[in-house]
């Protein structure tokens, strides 16, 4: 076919940008004279019917064309994944389907258009191709991975292995609407989608309505992927054997009739007829793979074929787009040239999209609407006694997060180390694990709100899709194994901070810490994670809170459960401790950063920053000794740290749902002002970042270094250097 070269005159406004028109496309008088999906409808009637899978051909060489056209408008960005599933995407649109989510961040420019084309970008004043191609990898515009910004698009995707936790929990909230998700097959080899679907079918065996996509195209970023050479066969029975009941592959080569050599074909390659078949065969499965998910049968929908079809390049070299991959390039005009569009079937496009599904994207998907949550009543705190008989702090927790999972059906609490190892099987017994197996002296059944896979990052997952998706859920996990789930948390926490709609926070709670693991050794002794949360601090929407004690932990986890469109941390023990504040004390250092719990007068005052609660143990101790020696100290109790900061440090301003109280420069000094200051925790010194950065005095820190196998927490702070002793001796040093 011929191509043009300039937007013809009866062509419409948003295909303002489009470089190449053809001028005829094979067919197209006889299935092209109107819309495959009716006006009053919201999808095509019949999937065998030529029209309805002539125009979803349409659609597909669309994407095709404006995924290259956008990206090499930037010479960047990743157009062959999304490729190479272009039918499969466009049945599911075609059929009625927009709550569509990606593990695939690198389908990103695929997702673009397909949002554009429905119009749903006109949300960020994006009107047509050219202002399409002007805001793609640019700030404020389409990032080069999918965020919580974009209109019509239901999850963020960046690392892979995540977007199968977005559809279970979507899944989850929404059980009469489908979530199908593309998965590629470089995704699939990650240890975490197929045991994390797994987990949750036996958990909720009739919560099928996620729809996995796999698209084995062959190769992953820069070589072939490691399922490559499986044989259909193989393929079928890894996710049978995996769980899934129906296994249903449409395979590229079987349409083929260029004689490509390989396992992987591009069926852009083929006769206009065997393109017909191809793309007929793609919407009855998906068809039936829909009706089968819908209908509680756990399934998966793969779609072979090579990756990069109808672009500019085939298989790994598809991926990527590089600096000579510039719209004056000549591969790159021949790409698009190929794949160019009459007007006519732009305009055919353009209308069955706007019609699909109800409307565009941003109007009619479930993450576009505040999901309604259940009033909480008065929850159950329990004030103790200051000085009284000591606490465990999470236990005190566990009491309230019972009430909230008995007044909240949809709340969720995940767990994979088990509730009862942290101080928390309170919760257990007011909720009940999910487990298919009743059985009273474990508290388990099939209809809890307890969530225990054994990997934390389908913990982390779940709660934090859910959370995205508009659900609470609470996230606890050991100190020394929630790395393994951070990922997703940190996907989630910045989409949050992107969120055009209010969301619950993403709270988690943290326990056993380090100096509780004495006995386990440095296998459990990880409170390094700390310092991942302290970076997160400047993300602007992100608090880490260190209760020091069973009241405050309360107060603190009340103050979460209020807050929107945040990552929240509680980190705490399971011992019990003294109690060391009122709730009064709590708000206030929620408020101001940090409360005061001790002060005594003296010639000179030490300052003691102390992030923790076991920590306060040696502080204490090292306060009564200096007061001996007639030096004054103030014990500082820093619950929540981010307000510490100055507010230039941190982009809160960038948020939804900003929060930009940070403490005046008059009151951290009455807080840490003195004559040294020492910070003492028993994580990561950064969280002692904000203190160190605005004062002014002596100062030096105390903290974490490495672990070891000890038989007491006092054992372990003296390995680390926290001791009274090594406290007091620094203290004086720092004063004279």
């Amino acid at each position: 076919m011929t191509a043009t070269t300039s937007k013809p005159v009866s062509a419409p406004e948003f295909c303002q940008g489009i470089q190449y028109f053809s001028e005829t496309f094979p067919r197209l008088e006889t299935y092209g004279q109107k819309p495959a999906i009716a006006e009053g409808t919201v999808a095509i009637s019949d999937p065998k019917d030529p029209v309805a899978v002539y125009q979803t051909l349409l659609y597909a060489d669309a994407l095709r064309y404006l995924i290259l056209q956008v990206t090499g408008s930037k010479a960047s960005g990743h157009p062959g994944g999304f490729a190479s599933q272009a039918e499969a995407y466009a049945a599911l649109v075609m059929l009625g389907y927009k709550n569509i989510i990606t593990e695939v961040g690198h389908h990103a420019p695929g997702f673009y258009s397909a949002v554009f084309l429905d119009r749903s970008l006109e949300d960020m004043e994006i009107y047509t191709v050219q202002q399409l191609r002007d805001r793609f990898r640019e700030m404020h515009g389409l990032l080069g991975h999918l965020s919580g910004y974009i209109p019509g698009l239901l999850n963020p995707a960046g690392p892979l292995g995540q977007g199968q936790h977005f559809a279970m929990a979507a899944a989850l909230l929404h059980r009469d609407k489908l979530f199908p998700f593309t998965l590629g097959d470089g995704g699939m080899g990650e240890p975490y989608p197929m045991s994390s679907m797994a987990h949750f079918n036996t958990a909720y065996p009739n919560v099928t309505n996620f729809l996995p996509i796999l698209v084995w195209n062959g190769y992953s970023q820069e070589h072939h992927s490691m399922v490559s050479t499986k044989t259909n066969e193989e393929m079928i029975a890894y996710w049978k054997g995996n769980g899934f009941k129906e296994v249903l592959l449409v395979d590229a080569k079987d349409f083929d009739d260029q004689n490509q050599p390989g396992d992987y074909v591009d069926s852009t390659a083929f006769s206009i007829d065997r393109r017909m078949a191809f793309t007929q065969a793609v919407m009855e499965t998906v068809d039936k793979a829909a009706k089968f998910a819908l209908n509680g049968t756990l399934t998966v929908f793969i779609i072979k074929q090579l990756k990069g079809a109808g672009v500019h390049a085939r298989g790994a070299k598809s991926h990527n787009l590089y600096p000579g991959d510039t719209l004056d390039s000549p591969h790159m005009i021949k790409a698009l040239q190929e794949r160019s569009l009459p007007v006519a079937a732009w305009e055919l496009v353009r209308k069955n999209i706007e019609r699909a599904g109800g409307g565009p994207a941003s109007k009619t998907v479930v993450t576009e609407f505040e999901y309604p949550i259940a009033d909480l009543g008065t929850l159950p705190l329990e004030e103790y006694t200051v000085g009284g008989d000591p606490k465990v702090a999470t236990t005190a927790m566990g009491a309230i997060v019972g009430h909230v999972g008995q007044k909240d059906p949809h709340f969720l609490v995940t767990n994979a180390d088990g509730n009862a190892a942290s101080g928390i099987n309170n919760i257990n017994q007011a909720l009940k694990i999910i487990h298919p197996t009743p059985d009273d002296i474990y508290f388990q059944g099939p209809n809890g709100q307890v969530y225990e896979p054994l990997s934390e990052d389908a913990c982390a997952g779940m709660a934090a899709g859910l959370a995205l998706m508009g659900a609470r859920t609470l996230w606890c996990s050991y100190e020394s194994f929630a790395i393994n789930g951070l990922p997703i948390w940190q996907t989630v926490t910045q989409a949050m901070a992107e969120l055009r709609h209010l969301t619950p926070s993403t709270i988690t709670l943290f326990t056993a810490g380090a100096l509780e693991q004495g006995r386990n050794g440095w296998t459990h002794q990880r409170p390094e994670i700390e310092a991942y949360f302290a970076a997160m601090l400047r993300n602007g929407n992100v608090f880490a809170l260190f209760p020091p004690d069973a009241n405050s932990i309360q107060v603190c986890y009340q103050w979460a459960l209020n807050t929107k469109n945040k990552g929240i941390t509680i980190t705490a023990s399971k011992s019990p401790l003294p109690i060391r504040t009122t709730f009064e004390q709590t708000r206030q250092g929620l408020r101001d950063g940090a409360v005061i719990l001790e002060e005594v007068k003296g010639d000179k005052t030490v300052v003691f920053a102390v992030i923790g609660d076991m920590t306060l143990i040696p502080v204490f101790e090292a306060a009564a000794y200096l007061e001996t020696e007639g030096i004054g100290t103030r014990i500082v109790s820093v619950i929540n740290p981010r307000r510490l900061y100055r507010p230039t440090d941190v982009a809160w301003d960038t948020c939804s749902e900003a929060d930009g109280d940070f403490i005046s420069d008059e009151l951290f000094e009455n807080l840490f002002g003195g004559d040294a200051l020492i910070g003492v925790t028993g994580g990561a010194s950064l969280m002692l970042e904000p203190i160190m950065l605005r004062s002014n005095i002596r100062r030096d820190t105390f903290a974490w270094k490495r672990g070891e196998t000890t038989s007491s927490a006092g054992q372990l702070m003296a390995f680390n250097g926290l001791t009274a002793e090594t406290l007091t001796k620094r203290a004086i040093e720092l004063i004279h």
